[in-house]
């Protein structure tokens, strides 16, 4: 089964890589993997898509805990948080195929970003299954490349993850403050 696991992370150089060679040396497998700057420019967001059960998902959270960096860590289930993926499809379409690309287009309520003398690139935002499905009709016309950010997800309704206010950035050094979860 797939979870999506969310952490707050210190936004410093080799961040990424500590993470990653985490996962690499407990045997985990990334699916997907994004990482974007949050509302306080010291903090960033890594939401992380890993196959396994809870026992392995929980197993995932510990260790990231064990990371300095590392602020706060948390789960998302599927039917308590929204999920989207953006996607660039570069697709090859000469002149006279252009309106068929753009009326599927239309229907996934995409939209064109460029068009060459023989391709058109379409951006396509939505959950998993909506973009595989764009990308299967796309095939139909031959896809050129397809550049995809991954899974990135919030919690549903008043839930969320958040830095506090005095996590504030001194120079090089941060003050942290964690969340309570028994992480050694």
């Amino acid at each position: 089964m797939r979870h999506t696991v969310a952490a707050l992370v210190e936004n410093n150089p080799g961040v990424l890589v500590r993470v990653a060679s985490l996962f690499t040396r407990r045997g985990f497998n990334i699916d997907s993997l994004a990482v974007g700057m949050t509302e306080n420019p010291n903090v960033s967001r890594m939401t992380i898509v890993v196959t396994g059960d809870e026992h392995t998902v929980a197993q995932i959270c510990k260790q990231l805990y064990k990371l300095i960096e590392v602020i706060e860590v948390t789960t998302l289930k599927e039917e308590e948080s929204v999920a989207r993926e953006l996607a660039l499809i570069k697709i090859a379409c000469e002149p006279r195929m252009r309106s068929q690309v753009t009326q599927i287009t239309g229907i996934f309520r995409a939209k064109i970003v460029d068009v060459g003398r023989d391709t058109m690139t379409v951006e396509v935002t939505g959950d998993e299954q909506k973009v595989d499905a764009f990308l299967q009709l796309a095939s139909d016309f031959g896809i050129k490349e397809i550049a995809r950010t991954g899974r990135i997800a919030l919690a549903r309704g008043s839930e969320h993850m958040i830095c506090p206010k005095e996590e504030v950035a001194y120079g090089h050094d941060f003050l942290r403050c964690r969340q309570q979860t028994g992480a050694s």
